[in-house]
């Protein structure tokens, strides 16, 4: 596992503690500055930026609202087994895909949470170098 994979670990294990933005950054800060050069950091921020624009149309609305828009999803998972319950043997199979999007859905969110955690991270650690 390279840097990039490690920090982007790490940036979502923060996502896990209830917590600010803020203080989330203030976490990581210190695994960013003292691991990466600042010609690192900048090819860093260069891929996180590509990848966070690659997916522009649909990212932003996943990153903000994972569960709101994986709920659709999660609705064909409820309505697929209640009607396989009731006899329809291809409503499970559709239940099981629906509940497959619905997790894909919203790990794709949580990952484009934490790339713009360290995308935010990295601009706080070159902000403080500056100063």
């Amino acid at each position: 596992m390279d840097l990039k994979d490690q920090l982007i670990r790490a940036a979502e294990d923060e996502l896990t503690q209830y917590s600010t933005d803020l203080r989330k950054i203030e976490k990581l800060r210190p695994k960013v500055s003292l691991r990466m050069t600042p010609g690192d950091r900048q090819r860093l921020r260069e891929e996180l930026t590509a990848e966070l624009a690659a997916n522009a149309p649909w990212s932003g609305i996943v990153e903000k609202n994972r569960q709101a828009a994986a709920l659709p999803f999660w609705g064909i998972f409820g309505l697929g087994l209640l009607l396989g319950a009731l006899g329809t043997t291809w409503a499970f199979g559709v239940g099981i895909l629906g509940a497959y999007a619905g997790f894909l859905l919203q790990r794709w969110g949580w990952q484009l949470q934490a790339r713009r955690l360290l995308l935010q991270t990295l601009d706080d650690v070159d902000r403080r170098a500056a100063a």
